[in-house]
């Protein structure tokens, strides 16, 4: 043990006191004054304040209008009057009363009504239940959810890979997992809203460039790097996010050449395959086995089992060290109830399927193709497709659109009405368009899947030019 310095008496006390440095005492008597000065200050300071009288008080009540929390719709919205669909969406459903081809829903593979995925749900609830009984990390962690996650890591080629229970939330929090504050995103203006609600939760400088232009893109790239501090630059973390297909426009990204703009500006790279996910490529791994793109040049990917799984949920797969991050960053796994089993294991029984029935892919995509060029041959009708030609999502723009919103948006929903009482579920795409960053054109979205015959799209283009010579002429 150390020795101490105890003084005997005062002589040494005084002595003891004299060598000590005067700047000790100072520092020491600044603290303690400081310390009382926090003890006993006011937290407040008391201004003067102007007692109202009990008239003057009924008065401002009186004259009071406070804004309505919901602003008065118009009554002809279409949100007024909903559509009630009755019956499984499969490749027909039931829509107001009218048996119709579903055209609406994005179930490409017809997962969401084959009997052997329906099977394997119904098996897991009486092994399992209906519930999951919390999050991930808590009490929500099942064999099924494991067993996905390891499938799912093995069918993208990938070290590992985590799901969601929800597919919106799965970007939504992948996003702010790892963007932060101060960093700088770089992202197609066609986003999609989750993507869009990812952006805001990340609080960082965000810069949206053209849709699908990558001049636009280098552009704003070379721009932000001339304007940066040399020294602020190198701890400024800079991201690109993409869609394999857009959900907003059906087209798809080119991701080739974004990819080499990440590498040449140092961008971390987010690709979410919502919709290209079991679409895409010949085995139905998505954008990047379309175009050839080595997985591993992409940082994280995100893709949905709601669309070409038939299922509800997420995931993302990417290196183990950038998954594990998610685990305890990603806001959507962490603080939302796990996945039930009977959907997990539904998902596992779309992916398998997907693998031991490759041709899939080769027929959806003769299937979209089929559709698209049916659809381009509506110029004369006055509608204008947009969209992949071998991607399930289209969508039908007006060529001669009302300059009006509301009266663009009535007339497309005009048009989605007469399809309906006519046999073909068409709808048109919903956008929130106060809350959208960027303007969005009204349309029609129209979704293909496998099972969609010749007959089936002849019968769409039919009542597509009757809604036209109805509605357009």
């Amino acid at each position: 043990m150390g020795t101490y310095w105890i003084p005997t008496n005062i002589d040494e006390l005084l002595g003891g006191i004299k060598e000590a440095s005067l700047l000790h005492f100072f520092l020491e008597g600044f603290l303690v004054a400081s310390l009382l000065w926090f003890i006993f200050r006011k937290s407040y300071k008391k201004r003067d304040v102007h007692s109202m009288s009990k008239e003057e008080e009924d008065r401002l009540i009186e004259e009071w209008n406070p804004e309505p929390l919901v602003s008065t719709p118009r009554q002809d919205h279409p949100a007024l009057k909903p559509h009630v669909v009755t019956g499984k969406a499969g490749h027909y459903l039931d829509v107001d009363g009218h048996h119709c081809l579903n055209l609406a829903t994005h179930n490409y593979l017809s997962f969401a009504d084959k009997p052997e995925v329906e099977e394997r749900a119904i098996q897991s609830i009486r092994k399992y239940g209906v519930g999951s009984c919390g999050p991930r990390g808590f009490y929500g962690t099942v064999d099924v959810h494991l067993e996905l996650e390891e499938k799912l890591a093995k069918f993208m080629g990938m070290e590992e890979a985590c799901v969601y229970a929800y597919g919106f939330s799965t970007i939504a929090s992948a996003i702010p997992a790892y963007a932060k504050r101060g960093d700088v995103i770089f992202v197609d203006e066609a986003a999609n809203f989750a993507i869009q609600k990812g952006l805001d939760a990340s609080r960082s400088s965000i810069y949206y460039f053209k849709h699908n232009d990558v001049q636009d893109l280098e552009r704003l790239l070379l721009e932000h790097e001339a304007k940066m501090n040399p020294r602020k630059a190198k701890v400024t973390r800079k991201f690109l996010v993409m869609e394999g297909i857009y959900m907003n426009t059906g087209n798809i990204c080119p991701l080739p050449a974004l990819l080499n703009l990440a590498h040449r500006f140092k961008c971390r790279t987010i690709l979410d395959e919502n919709v290209s996910f079991g679409t895409l490529g010949e085995t139905g791994r998505g954008v990047t086995e379309h175009f050839n793109v080595n997985r591993e040049d992409v940082d994280l990917i995100v893709g949905s089992m709601e669309w070409a799984l038939g299922s509800i949920g997420g995931f993302c797969v990417g290196s183990s060290f950038i998954v594990e991050h998610q685990r305890l960053s990603g806001l959507g796994y962490c603080f939302s109830a796990s996945l039930p089993p009977l959907l997990t294991a539904a998902a596992i029984a779309s992916l398998e399927e997907i693998e031991r029935n490759p041709t899939l892919m080769s027929v959806l995509h003769g299937k979209c193709q089929d559709l698209h060029n049916a659809l381009s041959n509506l110029g004369e009708a006055g509608f204008r497709v947009s969209g992949f030609s071998e991607g399930p999502v289209k969508h039908l723009f007006l060529l001669n659109p009302p300059e009006d919103l509301g009266k663009h948006q009535a007339l497309l929903h005009d048009i989605s009405q007469y399809c309906i009482s006519n046999g073909v579920a068409i709808i048109p795409a919903s956008y929130l368009d106060q809350i959208e960053a960027q303007p969005r054109t009204p349309s029609l979205r129209i979704t293909a899947n496998v099972d969609l015959t010749k007959a089936e799209m002849e019968t769409v283009i039919k009542v597509l030019k009757q809604a036209a010579s109805k509605f357009l002429s």
